[in-house]
């Protein structure tokens, strides 16, 4: 079907995209999860949350005005897609390349957004490039580790912010993201709404953290989870991700929900281990310049 057979609606205006397409978004609110929260982070930090450049936002509907997919962008970071068959998403491909949009790198559904990127490749002969392959998981039934290993998890404050920072870097360059948010920044925001738990040793010495954002629709999903390097395989991820999955389900969280890095057995096998159920298979795919 020729690409103007399916009509992108663009625009600049949270509030609008909102009303639109909010009930769909909140209808799969796992397989969206991406999409509201960075919608309620823009809406309650406002449109500079993410940098300087205005996001901007859109959704394909059907003649009868049902919302069947959307997208969204926060510059200069990845443009994000739900899922969409083949032609609606080589027809925002077009859209946005006729429009102008600078595009570092897409992600979403898998399938979605490899078409997407084909599309996108073809239409700015910009090389797309497969970065990452993630898996979403949603908790079952949460299953501790055992042995639990020896310390306790408590709540980031102001005094670790300096630390959780230099994590947050080492975390993002350890799967080949760096230069995501500023990092003081993104401390001191998850510390200020208590999103960082940190699992420290009997003599108080942190060894591993685990976020949480803030509850959308119901779901937290937990993210990152970060141990340095030299005491990796010891439990501490574990338990930190325990710890702040306990504390999601105990503040009324209907769902719990994670990313991981399918090329990361590790990880995977772990969270697992924990409970947590695989949803759907999600790709990024880059366009270096």
């Amino acid at each position: 079907m020729a690409s103007d057979a399916y009509d992108w609606r663009i625009t600049t205006d949270l509030a609008e995209f909102l009303g639109r397409a909010g009930a769909f978004l909140r209808s799969r609110p796992a397989l969206h999860t991406v999409q509201l929260t960075v919608a309620d982070k823009l809406r309650t930090h406002g449109p500079a949350a993410f940098g300087p450049q205005p996001p901007y936002f859109g959704w394909l509907a059907d003649e009868d005005g049902t919302v069947r997919a959307t997208v969204l962008h926060t510059p200069p970071y990845q443009l994000n897609l739900t899922a969409v068959g083949a032609g609606a998403a080589e027809a925002l491909a077009v859209r946005l390349a006729r429009d102008g949009q600078v595009i570092p790198s897409v992600g979403g559904p898998a399938e979605t957004v490899a078409t997407f990127a084909t599309a996108w490749e073809r239409r700015t002969k910009s090389p797309a490039a497969l970065e990452r392959r993630n898996r979403l998981y949603r908790l079952g039934t949460l299953t501790p580790p055992t042995p639990t290993p020896p310390g306790r998890a408590r709540i980031a404050t102001a005094e670790d912010r300096a630390l959780v920072a230099r994590w947050y870097v080492r975390f993002h360059t350890d799967i080949g993201e760096a230069g995501r948010q500023d990092a003081d920044r993104w401390a001191d925001s998850r510390i200020a709404h208590g999103g960082v738990t940190l699992w420290e040793t009997p003599d108080g010495t942190p060894v591993a953290m685990a976020g949480a954002m803030p509850e959308v629709a119901g779901q937290v999903r937990v993210a990152p989870v970060y141990t340095p390097a030299p005491l990796r395989g010891r439990g501490y991820a574990g338990a930190a991700t325990a710890a702040v999955t306990q504390a999601a389900l105990d503040s009324g969280a209907a769902e719990v929900l994670l990313f991981t890095d399918l090329a990361n057995p590790t990880s995977n096998g772990l969270y697992q281990r924990l409970g947590y159920r695989a949803v759907a298979d999600f790709a990024v795919y880059g366009f270096p310049a």
